[in-house]
C-alpha cells in the first residue's frame, strides 16, 4: 500500500521532475529492449551490475543523460530487475515488464530515506520532500507521513497532476470478533450487494459530466493530430476520467474498511475479471458478435471496481476473505435450496418457483455466497456453513 499526496512543484522544479521521468522511462525501455531478445535457453541477458556499468558508460558519452540524477536512473534498473524476478517466479508469476510510454507512464522512484531523501512539515497543510536535483518540493499534508516509509514514488497522471506516494505495509484492520459472515455479490447495476440486504453503488460521473465527456470525445475525433487544440481536449478528458477514478478508489477504500471492521469472515465470488472483460472483436477471419454490447458491459464491469474492492479487502483483512465458486449462485433459492433459472424473474427480482420466497436477486445471490454454497450443475451443494442473516429485502421493498 502507498500513502499518496498531491505534489505542488514550482515551474522550475516541474521541469526537473519531467526530466527525471523521461530518464527513468528511457533507462527502463533500454532494459526491456535488452531482454526482448532473450528467452529460456539463450545466453542470459545482462544483469543489474552489468547494466549499471553500461549506464556509467552511457552517462559519460551523453551529456543530456549525465545532467540527470544517477540515483533516479539506477533505481529504474533496480525496479526492472525486481519486475523480471517477479515475472520468472514460478510460485507467484507476474506480467512480463513491458514498454513505458510518454504521457502515460510518467514517474520515478527514490529509496534510502536518510541518505537520499527526507521529508518535513512546513505548516498545517503543507509539507516538503527532498527530490534529487529539484530540492525541497512542496506537497499537501492531508495526513501524517508514515515514519517507517523507506521509499517514495513521484508520478504524473494524464490530467497533469503530480503526486508523491510513500510505500509502506500498513497493519491489517483488526477483526471485530463477533463471528459474523457476510457475502458480497458483485454486479453492474448494483456494484456490491451484501447478504445483509445492503446495496452499494460505486460512484461514477454524473449525467452532466458524462454529457460533457461525450462532447469532448467527439471534439477530439475532429482535432488534427499534434495540434495544440487536440492536446487541450485530451487534458480535459483526462481530468474527467481522473475524477471518476478518484471517486472509485475512495469508494473502494471506505467500503473495504467498513466491511473489514464489521465482519470476521468476508466471502466473495471467485470471478476471473480479466477473462470476463476481454474484447469480443475477434479476428478478420472470425469476427465477433455483439461487439458494441460486450464493450459496454466491459466498461460497466471495470467502472464498478470489482477487482479493486476485493484486492483492498484481501490487504486489509488478510486470511479473512474467502472466494466462493460463483456457479449458479444467482439461480439458487437461499431459503429452500432449489436451483431453477426460472426463479430469476428479472435483473432485480428473485422469486423461487418452489417455495415462493422473494427478495432482491443480488441479495439472494449474496446470501448463497455468504453460506459458502458451491452449487453444481445438478443443483447439489458443497459444504454448507452458517450464514449471518440480517433483515432481508422482501419483494415489496425492492
Amino acid at each position: 500500500m502507498s500513502f499518496r499526496y498531491r505534489l505542488n512543484p514550482a515551474p522550475a522544479q516541474e521541469a526537473v521532475l519531467r526530466d527525471h521521468c523521461g530518464h527513468a522511462r528511457y533507462i527502463w525501455n533500454l532494459a526491456v529492449e535488452q531482454y526482448s531478445h532473450w528467452h529460456p535457453g539463450r545466453v542470459s541477458a545482462p544483469g543489474y551490475l552489468e547494466q549499471c556499468r553500461q549506464l556509467t558508460a552511457a552517462r559519460a558519452g551523453h551529456p543530456w543523460l549525465a545532467a540527470g540524477s544517477q540515483t533516479v536512473q539506477q533505481q529504474a534498473l533496480r525496479d526492472f530487475t525486481q519486475a523480471m524476478a517477479a515475472f520468472l517466479d514460478p510460485k507467484n508469476p507476474a506480467r512480463r515488464p513491458s514498454w513505458r510510454k510518454a504521457g502515460r507512464d510518467e514517474g520515478f522512484r527514490i529509496v534510502g530515506r536518510g541518505r537520499q531523501w527526507d521529508v518535513r512539515r512546513v505548516s498545517r497543510h503543507v509539507g516538503e520532500i527532498w527530490v534529487p536535483k529539484a530540492g525541497w518540493v512542496r506537497f499537501r499534508w492531508s495526513r501524517d507521513v508514515p515514519p517507517d516509509a523507506k521509499s517514495y514514488r513521484v508520478t504524473k497522471d494524464r490530467a497533469g497532476r503530480w503526486h508523491v506516494a510513500f510505500a509502506v505495509i500498513p497493519a491489517p484492520v483488526p477483526a471485530p470478533g463477533n463471528g459474523q459472515t457476510v457475502g458480497i455479490d458483485r454486479g453492474v447495476a448494483v456494484s456490491a450487494a451484501l447478504s445483509t440486504g445492503q446495496l452499494l453503488h460505486c460512484p461514477a460521473l454524473t449525467a452532466r459530466e458524462q454529457a460533457r465527456l461525450g462532447r469532448l470525445q467527439r471534439k477530439l475525433a475532429r482535432a488534427r493530430r499534434g495540434s495544440n487544440r487536440r492536446g487541450r481536449v485530451k487534458r480535459a478528458i483526462a481530468r474527467l476520467k481522473a475524477r471518476e477514478t478518484d471517486r472509485r478508489k475512495d469508494w473502494a477504500e471506505k467500503t473495504s474498511t467498513d466491511l473489514a471492521r464489521r465482519f470476521d469472515v468476508i466471502r466473495v465470488e471467485g470471478l476471473k475479471i480479466t477473462n470476463m472483460t476481454r474484447s469480443a472483436k475477434g479476428t478478420r477471419e472470425n469476427p465477433g458478435r455483439n461487439v458494441r454490447a460486450k464493450a459496454g458491459l466491459n466498461r460497466g464491469i471495470l467502472r464498478s471496481g470489482w477487482g479493486l474492492l476485493v484486492r483492498r479487502l484481501e490487504e486489509k483483512a488478510p486470511r479473512r476473505v474467502e472466494k466462493i465458486k460463483p456457479a449458479l449462485t444467482s439461480q439458487r433459492c437461499s431459503a429452500c435450496g432449489e436451483v431453477d433459472r426460472g426463479s430469476r424473474e428479472s435483473q432485480a427480482v428473485f422469486r423461487c418457483t418452489a417455495c415462493g420466497f422473494a427478495c432482491n436477486a443480488d441479495v439472494n445471490a449474496a446470501i448463497n455466497i455468504a453460506a459458502g454454497h458451491a452449487v453444481t450443475a445438478r443443483g447439489g451443494d458443497g459444504v454448507t456453513r452458517p450464514v449471518n442473516r440480517e433483515p432481508q429485502l422482501l419483494l415489496h421493498s425492492v
